[in-house]
């Protein structure tokens, strides 16, 4: 293996694949100083105030004259916002035709759509009723489940508002979708879902708002009704009780690739991210949209300088110009909170090479393959076309998961660099090293190993067909690191939007 990679040949700078010492061969430059591994090396006189390229892409401009074969980092390397021209349907790729029709075992729901597992989902109006919902779920250990082989747990999605907020508007809006989008999601067998009484989140006219029916199979409690907390638990347990046989009747069967929609995210991003794991992503994606699947890329802040390359693949013009719209939204939104688009990457980030977002942003936009980009949506919007598509929401994971999860996402692979230890529920969640020492330290969270891309052991292509392969067998039941460790009953976070009032 080289101690470089260069990604294009209009690039100025390369990545060092392990750390260097001064003096260190690079092309036809030496290093003038250590370089860390992952970290930038310029191959060309950069004057101040040029652009940095890498991706043949620009990620932010010289602060100061860099020399060929200095580190370029966050100390020679600044941010400035994008200014781009967009072209919209002028790089559409159809997926290759797939040669077979892949199948998975999956649970198919009464609406048609597909499950990858088989839940009874506790949900909260509000932060005041998550001790009792928790209460509940915490009652129905695996020994109380025993006897319900086809029900994979029941699990409590808790989180921290409901009430002090705006009842109309973006925030109050996006909680309504996230309930509605958990309790529809086809790998919920069951919901009860529980509320105070008093909230601003009223979970009656939330059903009613949202076509949701109360029967054997959804119920709700609140409890100031009820009597109380102990009150309120004990008919919780009881309801779930009278659920499980029913939740337990589900059985898995053959269901195309299709009925899968995956959620496509990334988080303890490396410089590695975009090189090796999340351009294998990608074709996974493009082989299950060639299945007639869906992908759903997420967190708008982290395609942020990236977006160009996105309209260039939207289906049409209007879909482009959604895109272009969440930019402008978050761009304010950033302005109105005093604070910058650079503020992602995070430390981590930088540490393993990244230095501004326009960089991060390249290489997690490229999880999304190389398809025609078919629809955008709201944060926990359903996602209701085929294909690469794009859901908004923040850069941070547990928000945007969530958001995915509501959107119909019934599995979730994840990318990492420094090592991110995140599983979710009721989706199955995977991870893919980006590098083979990461993966490695953290085999215990880790289930595919991208690095070796980097090593020449394998190819984008071949990792990229692992991956899918392991989709179709997650999607059959098979269980990722993260659900072997039980993770999953913390990361539902709404993204919470707006004034807490």
């Amino acid at each position: 293996m080289k101690n470089y990679v260069r990604l294009d040949k209009s690039d100025n700078v390369v990545t060092a694949t392990r750390a260097l010492e001064a003096g260190t061969q690079i092309e036809t430059v030496r290093t003038s100083g250590i370089v860390p591994s992952a970290h930038k090396v310029a191959t060309t006189l950069i004057r101040a105030g040029d652009p940095v390229r890498k991706y043949a892409q620009i990620i932010g401009y010289a602060a100061e004259d860099i020399p060929p074969g200095a580190h370029v980092h966050t100390h020679n390397l600044e941010f400035r916002p994008v200014d781009a021209s967009y072209d919209f349907a002028t790089n559409l790729r159809p997926a290759a035709g797939a040669p077979a029709r892949d199948t998975f075992m999956g649970y198919r729901r009464p609406t048609g759509r597909v499950g990858t597992r088989n839940y009874i989902a506790i949900l909260t109006s509000v932060n005041c009723s998550a001790t009792a919902a928790r209460m509940i779920a915490q009652h129905f250990s695996p020994d109380r489940l025993a006897d319900y082989p086809n029900v994979d747990g029941v699990a409590a999605f808790v989180h921290g508002t409901g009430c002090a907020m705006g009842g109309d508007g973006t925030g109050f809006e996006a909680l309504q979708r996230v309930l509605w989008g958990y309790a529809r999601n086809p790998n919920v067998g069951g919901v009860l879902m529980t509320g105070l009484g008093c909230e601003m989140m009223q979970i009656d006219w939330l059903v009613e708002a949202h076509g949701l029916q109360t029967g054997p199979l959804f119920q709700t409690l609140n409890i100031q009704d009820s009597g109380g907390i102990r009150k309120t638990v004990e008919s919780g347990i009881a309801a779930v009780e009278a659920m499980l046989p029913l939740v337990d009747e589900a059985r898995r069967e053959a269901c195309p690739a299709s009925e899968l929609m995956v959620a496509l995210q990334c988080g303890g991003s490396d410089a590695w991210s975009g090189i090796t794991a999340n351009p294998a992503v990608g074709h996974a994606c493009d082989l299950l949209v060639a299945q007639g699947g869906t992908g759903v890329l997420a967190e708008t802040p982290e395609i942020y300088g990236a977006e160009h390359l996105l309209t260039a693949r939207a289906v049409n013009r209007e879909v482009g110009e959604k895109l272009i719209g969440l930019i402008r939204w978050w761009e304010d939104y950033v302005d109105r909170n005093r604070g910058s688009m650079n503020n992602n990457p995070s430390p981590g980030n930088k540490k393993g090479g990244l230095t501004t977002i326009l960089e991060k942003s390249l290489g997690a936009a490229a999880k999304g393959g190389t398809t025609p980009l078919t629809g955008v949506f709201r944060y926990a919007e359903p996602v209701t076309v085929r294909g690469f598509t794009f859901m908004d929401s923040p850069g941070y994971d547990p928000a945007s998961v969530t958001g995915q999860i509501a959107s119909g996402c019934n599995l979730v692979c994840f990318t990492t660099g420094r090592g991110s230890a995140f599983g979710s529920k009721p989706s199955p969640s995977m991870k893919v090293a980006t590098n083979s020492e990461m993966f490695f330290r953290m085999e215990e969270d880790m289930d595919i190993d991208a690095g070796r891309i980097l090593t020449g052991e394998d190819t984008i292509e071949s990792v990229g067909r692992e991956i899918y392969e392991m989709w179709l067998r997650l999607a059959s039941g098979e269980a990722s690191k993260s659900e072997a460790q039980g993770l999953g009953d913390y990361e539902f976070v709404p993204w919470q939007i707006g004034a807490v009032m």
